[in-house]
């Protein structure tokens, strides 16, 4: 019986030690660890704000490049990947939300692209909806705004590299 304990309490401790504090999940951390784009690839950063006040206007994103899932980009954190230079397709989703964003961004060869990820009218609206009027609301702005220009939660908003590092100094990256 003390050896079962003995051998449970190695393996909590063990555990323990996997549990993450995100320390050195910054940008700047990882940017020095990673090191830039490889020859003939170019990486894209996603990131959202961090929240401010009672704000409801936040997306809690899944987004995916070229198909492939990054996490979800929620207030406070980013994620990034690297893909070959060119166009890709950037699409943002979120659970319970009637629409897609999709975008096609292209990327240029050794260099970072960042984007601000923001809720979008329509995102904005049916959370309105919801606050006002629970699934109803939801319903019935979402057939009223069926028609915008982008039909999913969030906007992609281009960032320069100064603006962006700024930003990304206060987030952490998505686990």
């Amino acid at each position: 019986m003390l050896r079962w304990g003995a051998l449970l309490f190695a393996v909590g401790a063990m555990l323990t030690g996997c549990v993450s504090d995100q320390v050195g999940t910054d940008f700047a951390s990882v940017s020095r660890k990673v090191g830039p784009p490889r020859a003939g690839q170019s990486r894209a950063v996603f990131l959202q704000d961090k929240r401010q006040g009672l704000s409801m206007a936040i997306c809690a994103c899944e987004v995916k490049l070229d198909g492939a899932p990054l996490g979800k980009v929620v207030a406070g954190r980013y994620a990034y990947a690297d893909r070959p230079a060119g166009r890709h397709e950037v699409l943002v989703t979120e659970l319970m939300f009637p629409g897609d964003t999709k975008r096609e961004i292209v990327m240029e060869s050794g260099r970072t692209h960042f984007y601000l990820i923001k809720s979008s009218p329509r995102h904005d609206a049916a959370t309105g909806g919801a606050v006002l009027g629970g699934l109803a609301g939801i319903a019935i702005v979402s057939v009223a705004t069926a028609g915008e220009a982008n039909p999913g939660p969030a906007e992609l908003v281009p960032l320069d590299e100064a603006t962006a590092r700024t930003k990304l100094a206060e987030l952490q990256a998505i686990d």
